[in-house]
């Protein structure tokens, strides 16, 4: 019987743009499955929008099932397009996962001035899968695992009739966190297909981190200057809220204002608020004001002294923090700080790689602000978290595949890979087909 093939069509050579295609034969050569592994958005470099609008490089009409590890724009921002080009299968997930994502492709098609009636197309089409509970799927059957990024984040172990496995990890998550638990362990995995984000570099340690952090904050204090921190309104913008109300309710920091200027945001933090159980208390403070409509956060700048401006997006790419950006850039009273990945092209990297003019809204503004960058509040693995979550499979490991990453870094990780656990991997090629003895 032929084996089945893994091909990469997004996810190499970068850390964006996710879209993996799983296809399994019967006897004769006949393809059994098509599974795809998430549809995500390509973001940052030169090329991205050119991907981004160009036809699939596969039949869409032809594949089965779309699995979704989690509800990352550059995991899930195609599936409006890969639904519009024909594709009729169920998309699965965990339950937090479809919710949350409901609202980023809300959010999407309202910035791409899109069908919204799309959005009803998709949810239909959508079902969940709760974790640990195994379901068969013919020629395989499928666990999902915490993979402990975000909220809703799953890993996809699948298991053949020969016994052998494969592990599409989605993103790992970096521990310790505030919010989320340790990615589950896996033992028994024939293959791994896995992210390097950071296969190259470890974080910041959590207790010099918090150190920095609060610095920073007493800084802008005492200078009654204004803190503009960039954020992924999933995820990141509620480890921002869970430690800021920390410094501001147990480390005695005189409590200013801090605006919350993310509509998506602002709902994503109820889904945290809701799902997680912890109510208000862990995700609020006394003087933090949610900015959702327009006029609220063009008076953000009428704020006299200290104020901190969470907005999106992450990258500096569009969103509010653009507008904040724009005006606060040129101050050198300012303070720009980055706590998630920049990608390559974005705004946010040249800015973190020390540009010294942008044009933001065709204007050329002059970066005076200081500008600093804390890793350690990553929701990605570091390098050695990577390699020792490899390490349990080990002994058994056919092939490891390193995707979603900068190329350096994920050459990197792989030469960590065989140097120390003697493990063989490949840094797939974009459309090649790879063979799995599974």
């Amino acid at each position: 019987m032929p084996k089945p093939t893994l091909t990469c069509f997004g996810g190499v050579g970068t850390v964006t743009g996710a879209n993996f295609l799983l296809e399994t034969y019967r006897e004769g050569g006949e393809v059994g499955k098509r599974v795809l592994i998430d549809c995500g958005l390509f973001q940052g470099f030169v090329e991205a929008e050119k991907n981004n609008k160009s036809q699939f490089e596969y039949d869409p009409t032809k594949i089965d099932y779309l699995f979704i590890t989690h509800s990352h724009i550059d995991h899930i921002g195609r599936i409006p397009d890969i639904v519009s080009a024909g594709f009729s299968g169920i998309i699965y997930s965990t339950e937090e996962t479809r919710e949350i994502a409901e609202w980023m492709l809300r959010d999407l098609i309202r910035i791409a001035k899109g069908d919204v009636e799309a959005i009803h197309k998709i949810m239909s089409l959508w079902k969940t899968l709760p974790y640990r509970s195994p379901k068969d799927f013919e020629d395989f059957t499928i666990e999902l695992l915490d993979a402990g990024h975000i909220l809703g984040s799953s890993m996809y172990f699948l298991t053949f009739p020969s016994g052998r496995k494969l592990l599409f990890t989605g993103d790992l998550g970096h521990y310790p966190s505030p919010i989320e638990k340790k990615a589950e362990v896996v033992s028994d995995a024939s293959y791994i297909l896995m992210d390097s984000v950071y296969g190259d570099r470890n974080h910041q340690e959590s207790v010099a981190r918090d150190e920095q952090f609060k610095k920073i904050i007493e800084d802008v204090i005492e200078r009654k200057s204004t803190l503009l921190i960039p954020v992924f309104s999933l995820e990141r913008t509620q480890v921002m809220l869970f430690e800021l109300d920390k410094l501001f309710e147990t480390k005695g920091l005189k409590k200013i204002p801090v605006f919350l200027d993310s509509p998506l945001a602002i709902n994503i933090t109820d889904i945290y608020r809701r799902v997680l159980g912890k109510g208000r208390e862990d995700f609020d403070f006394d003087r933090l004001k949610e900015t959702a409509q327009v006029r609220d956060s063009v008076e953000i700048a009428s704020v006299n002294g200290p104020k901190i401006i969470l907005a999106g997006s992450g990258m500096s790419t569009a969103g509010r923090i653009v507008h904040h950006e724009e005006r606060y850039l040129p101050d050198p009273n300012a303070t720009l700080l980055f706590v998630g990945y920049q990608a390559v092209g974005t705004l946010g990297r040249l800015i973190q790689d020390g540009i010294k003019e942008v044009l933001i809204n065709d204007k050329n503004i002059k970066i005076k602000a200081k500008v600093l960058t804390i890793s350690g509040f990553s929701a990605h693995a570091g390098s050695d978290e990577l390699v020792e979550f490899v390490s349990h499979s080990a002994k058994i490991l056919k092939k490891v595949f390193i995707t979603m990453g900068e190329i350096k870094s994920s050459i990197f990780l792989a030469q960590r890979l065989k140097d120390e656990l003697g493990v063989s991997s490949v840094i797939p090629e974009r459309g090649k087909k790879y063979e799995l003895d599974l």
